[in-house]
């Protein structure tokens, strides 16, 4: 894989140029799309800045996120060749810091579940998650060293994981999503993909211009750490549980605290009400899609779309209450039980065989709606060589801590 901070470390000492580091993205790209169909459009004359502390840096950006240089088509027929006017803000940041938007990315339609026709580059007979697909995909091919996505469900967290390559969903309204085609506006959140902690920290720091998020040079000093198997939804495959453990052995023989975790019963109640919240506010987000071309959208989110139309005021405000209730509650198990950070599930297994589904979010869903930073880092891979990772979990605007403690980890695991 391409490291963002590997290839700025070569261009700062002078031994690769910007250019020379965008190229070598353009050749990976040419030698392994082909096979993994991760690039939706690729910018011919993309400029690249000589100067800037993201320099030489290519990102892949998720096709609902709104580039004036290249078309934003929602993976829809209904955008086919669509030109926003301007970048969304997210994208003139980048630009700002020298990185080159050189490649949209494969998303399933609108951001939901349909699947694209991207392969998991680890297994090509396997889905690399959705709906952030192709931004997980071209990170874990090689080809890009850096690629942002959305998370509404789980749509950052689980393709990092099944793709085995770091991704990080920030805390809510970190990074903006102005200018990024809206599922539901309390939800959803701008992540990005890397090839390693170190490479995900430092651009997240950037982007959000806050340097604390960056990791310390030295010790950041050993976390206390609550595992969670998060017993309220269908329990995880084997090889997933089995991952999770050696992932928190591994930190605590690093020196790290690690306790089993429990979650109050309000954590149930608000997991249960995350598809309340999305449903509703994704009637209103895609209405002028249903009412025009309800039968031009793909059938998992034309169902979806169909049920939301009964979901009402009420049952969406008591949602929202349950939800705060959670909130605050979170407050408490990191104060009261005493834990820095949260270890738990990135997703309930591997990569599933085929490109029907693209995985199930179960494990995301809560912190998602929590709106609290989560950073998944690779563990092991299967005999079929699909990766397995582990999701580190901190409170809001806690980023920082949440990627140090899956940098101690990454290192743990080795």
């Amino acid at each position: 894989m391409l490291s963002l901070v590997d290839l700025r470390d070569r261009i700062g000492a002078g031994r690769l140029t910007p250019q020379g580091a965008v190229s070598l993205a353009r050749e990976a790209i040419a030698n392994r799309d082909p096979e993994v169909g991760a690039i939706v459009r690729l910018d011919p004359a993309a400029p690249v800045p000589d100067e800037g502390p993201l320099a030489g840096i290519a990102v892949g950006l998720k096709d609902i996120i709104d580039t004036a240089d290249l078309p934003t088509e929602m993976g829809s027929p209904l955008y086919a060749g669509w030109r926003p006017r301007a970048d969304a803000p997210v994208v003139a940041r980048l630009k700002r810091l020298g990185a080159v938007p050189l490649a949209k990315t494969t998303t399933t339609a609108f951001a939901f579940l349909d699947p694209t026709e991207t392969r998991n580059p680890r297994n090509l007979a396997h889905t690399p998650g959705g709906s952030s697909a192709g931004s997980a995909a071209a990170v874990a091919a090689g080809m890009l060293p850096l690629a942002l996505g959305t998370q509404t469900g789980g749509s950052v967290i689980r393709p990092a994981a099944f793709c085995g390559v770091v991704g990080v969903k920030p805390s809510f309204r970190l990074l903006p999503t102005v200018g990024v085609k809206c599922f539901s506006w309390a939800l959803d959140t701008v992540g990005l993909f890397a090839a390693r902690v170190a490479d995900a920290a430092h651009a997240l720091a950037l982007l959000a211009d806050r340097p604390a998020i960056d990791l310390p040079a030295g010790d950041p000093g050993l976390p206390r750490i609550g595992l969670l198997r998060q017993d309220f939804c269908a329990p995880p495959a084997p090889e997933a549980l089995a991952a999770l453990e050696r992932a928190a052995a591994a930190a605590e023989r690093a020196g790290a605290q690690v306790r089993d975790l429990d979650l109050p019963p309000i954590f149930a109640e608000a997991f249960a009400r995350h598809p309340v919240i999305q449903d509703f506010e994704a009637a209103q987000a895609l209405a002028w899609e249903y009412d025009h071309h309800r039968n031009a959208l793909p059938p998992l989110l034309r169902a979806q779309l169909d049920g939301a139309q009964r979901v009402g005021p009420a049952e969406y405000d008591a949602s929202r209450r349950i939800a705060h209730q959670a909130r605050r509650s979170l407050k408490d198990v990191f104060g009261e039980e005493g834990v820095d950070v949260i270890l738990t599930l990135s997703a309930p297994g591997p990569a599933p065989e085929g490109l029907a589904s693209t995985g199930d979010a179960r494990f995301n869903r809560l912190w998602t709606l929590m709106g609290v930073p989560c950073v998944t880092v690779p563990v092991e891979t299967t005999a079929e060589g699909l990766p397995l990772g582990v999701q580190v979990i901190a409170r809001f605007g806690d980023d920082g801590r949440a990627l140090a403690a899956a940098r101690l980890i990454e290192r743990a695991i080795g």
